[in-house]
């Protein structure tokens, strides 16, 4: 079964169509709402595997098979605005997974949310979000890729602040929306600038399309500031979108505080959707960013900030991660700092090893989010992991596939996926010829990781309960017994998903590996075949064992300072505290990060606002009131001017003819006694005028 391109917009359709049926259904609605999204969900997923099975069908093994569809959508002047959709193996695997992990999400979700109030609600912003993210897959126009992209903005807005009866709920779901617009004004203008230069937005258009070979050398022959060509200026600022939308330095702050969304929220931003987005647009404008004219050693300048905002950006969140306490939010700092080593991947090794970190990243990171959701509520909505502990003998399941996302994510080496994928990245970091910073920042991430999320995994599910009531000397007073606030396993439908997230956080890896580079070649539209000798050569062991090393030397130091001696009461200081207080509250309050721009930029965002408060008050304001004084002035003068000058002037004219009239009108009685009176008068004094006249002659 294969699906043509020109219905590959039911991929999208779908979901938005349950989105658009649950907003004028009612609150009680509650079973209608989830079985419309899950569905529409369903039919996405079997679009997208049909989809998926046509790129690999059709594809000839010399090049990836790509399809198009595009139409005329809003004419200006003689110029047609077009718009379309494309198939090919991006857009395919993207599909599959987007759908598949949120199906899983929108399945446990059902479970999650069982008893909020909201809930209809809470599923038609889930679906608003998938179709959004759908469309944003499928797009072959930056216009549609971006409207799209603005799409998921909205919905990643409604979601993060859907308990907006919590201040901290409503404060990130506005913190997230206007940092991500900053990120956006940069590919706004990315656009404008691309389509002013290539007279196109679309992508793929039998050779016209804007990422195209010969657009592509248009572009590099235009030059623009810096000595840098179009095309290194437009792919910067359409990274920028991407800086917003995938939280890297320095937009990274929103991401964290998005946890104050419900669970499923967290995994759908952080696994398949909104981060996801800004590795995609990297993906999808390769062709614009690879450009290398004014190129350092063979890389051009857009991959080469690509490379080092990816690099530092990994070590930051790392750094960062160390010393939280909230079981999400460090989950949050891991997932920006594996997008930096997507966005590493991407500036050192192409399409294809960014974005197989991107899928083996989606599954083992959804895994962790929804444990860590199933922890929470089965731990009464304790998030605190110095208030948890001794988790795994109430919770075996989600124990056991949170560990195997845990060990993905650190990457335990050969059997794990994310061992593959982040030595993939770490490779073509080695052997990146501009510089090996980017490689030992990758190494010091991977170490951090490691460290983290041990530490992690020994205060939530290792020693004793830490949440239930304490006794006098701060231990746990539920150990040993039952207890009504001690920890359960939740319900089958939240451990399905994970049991099955579990199982693709192991297989995954073993489609990219060094010996069958599947996924990679798939991408490329080259065939794969299984080549032993590229495992055990002298290069990618040396690299495997040296990344082997480094992850079970972060284990083995988490191990040391928290699992060899587990808490016993939540007030009981951190070993690094104890170690590096100084170093440890640095790490604790994110590297002051949130303080410096609360004290820089909005607080001279505040200080422009109420300038221009002031400047519109007194300096505006007044010149306008001045206008309006003036204006009032000139009526004044024009009244008195038509009140006592025209006015009086007409009217002492029109008393005057008036006056003349009635004289006038006596003469004209119609009584005719009157009229032989008058002509016997004239004729009197005509004759006395004759006589008169005669006697002086």
């Amino acid at each position: 079964m294969g699906l043509s391109v020109q219905y590959l917009w039911l991929a999208p359709a779908a979901p938005l169509l349950a989105a658009g049926v649950i907003a004028i259904s009612t609150r009680r609605q509650r079973r209608l709402a989830a079985t419309l999204a899950i569905g529409a969900m369903g039919v996405s997923l079997i679009c997208s595997l049909a989809a998926f099975l046509t790129t690999l069908t059709k594809a000839s093994g010399a090049e990836s098979y790509r399809e198009v569809f595009n139409f005329h959508w809003l004419q200006i002047g003689a110029t047609w605005l077009d718009l379309g959709w494309v198939l090919d193996p991006l857009t395919a695997v993207m599909l599959v997974m987007v759908t598949f992990i949120g199906l899983l999400i929108f399945i446990y979700s059902a479970g999650y949310m069982a008893h909020d109030e909201n809930f209809t609600r809470f599923f038609g912003f889930l679906s608003l979000f998938a179709a959004a993210m759908l469309g944003l897959i499928i797009a072959n126009s930056l216009l549609l890729f971006f409207i799209c992209w603005e799409l998921v903005g909205l919905a990643s807005y409604l979601l993060i602040g859907f308990w907006y009866q919590k201040p901290s709920a409503a404060a990130a779901a506005k913190k997230a929306f206007i940092t991500t617009r900053i990120g956006d004004m940069g590919f706004l203008l990315g656009l404008v600038w691309l389509y002013a230069s290539a007279g196109t937005l679309v992508f793929y258009d039998h050779g016209k399309g804007c990422i195209e070979p010969g657009v592509v050398a248009q572009l590099t022959h235009q030059s623009s500031w810096m000595g840098l060509s179009a095309c290194a200026g437009i792919g910067l600022l359409i990274f920028c979108g991407a800086i917003g939308k995938s939280g890297q330095l320095p937009l990274h702050v929103w991401l964290p505080d998005a946890m104050e969304g419900p669970t499923p929220v967290s995994a759908l931003i952080h696994a398949a959707t909104m981060v996801a987005a800004g590795v995609f647009l990297v993906a999808r404008m390769y062709p614009l960013m690879e450009e290398n004219t004014g190129a350092i050693e063979g890389v051009s300048p857009a991959l080469m900030v690509i490379t080092w905002i990816g690099a530092l950006t990994a070590v930051f969140a790392a750094c960062t991660a160390v010393a939280q306490t909230d079981i999400k939010r460090i989950l949050a700092y891991s997932t920006v700092s594996q997008l930096g080593y997507m966005m590493i991947g991407l500036g050192t090794g192409g399409v294809g090893v960014g974005m197989f970190h991107l899928i083996t990243h989606a599954f083992f990171k959804a895994l962790l989010f929804l444990g860590a959701g199933s922890v929470i509520h089965g731990c009464h909505e304790q998030q605190d992991i110095r208030r948890l502990g001794g988790v795994r003998k109430y919770m075996p399941l989600t124990f056991a596939t949170y560990a195997a996302g845990m060990m993905a994510l650190c990457g335990v080496p050969l059997f794990f996926s994310g061992f593959w994928s982040k030595d993939d990245i770490l490779h073509s970091a080695a052997i990146w010829e501009p510089s090996s910073g980017p490689f030992y920042l990758g190494l010091f991430g991977a170490l951090l990781t490691a460290f983290y999320m041990t530490r992690q995994v020994c205060l939530v599910f290792f020693g004793a309960y830490r949440g239930g009531a304490q006794d006098d000397h701060g231990h746990a007073a539920t150990n040993g017994h039952a207890g009504a606030n001690e920890p359960h396993e939740s319900p089958g439908v939240m451990t399905g998903p994970l049991v099955i997230l579990a199982f693709f956080a192991v297989v995954l890896g073993f489609f990219g590996t060094p010996a069958w580079p599947w996924f990679q070649h798939y991408l490329e539209g080259r065939k794969a075949e299984f080549e032993f000798g590229n495992l055990v050569n002298a290069e990618t062991l040396t690299l495997l064992l040296r990344s082997s090393i480094i992850v079970l030397a972060g284990i083995a130091a988490g191990w040391w300072f928290y699992g060899r001696k587990p808490f016993t009461a939540d007030h009981e200081p951190d070993p690094l505290a104890r170690l590096q207080p100084d170093l440890f509250t640095l790490l604790e309050r994110k590297f002051f990060v949130d303080e410096f721009y609360e004290t820089t930029v909005i607080r001279f965002n505040a200080w422009l606002a109420r300038a221009c408060e002031w400047c519109d008050r007194w300096v505006v304001g007044a010149a306008v009131e001045l206008v309006g004084y003036v204006a009032l002035g000139a009526s004044w003068a024009s009244r008195l001017f038509d009140e006592y000058g025209v006015n009086l002037g007409f009217d002492s004219g029109c008393d005057q003819l008036k006056r003349g009239g009635r004289i006038f009108s006596r003469w004209q009685s119609g009584q005719a006694q009157n009229y032989l009176r008058v002509i016997g008068v004239a004729l009197a004094a005509l004759l006395l005028l004759l006589a008169v006249g005669g006697k002086g002659s």
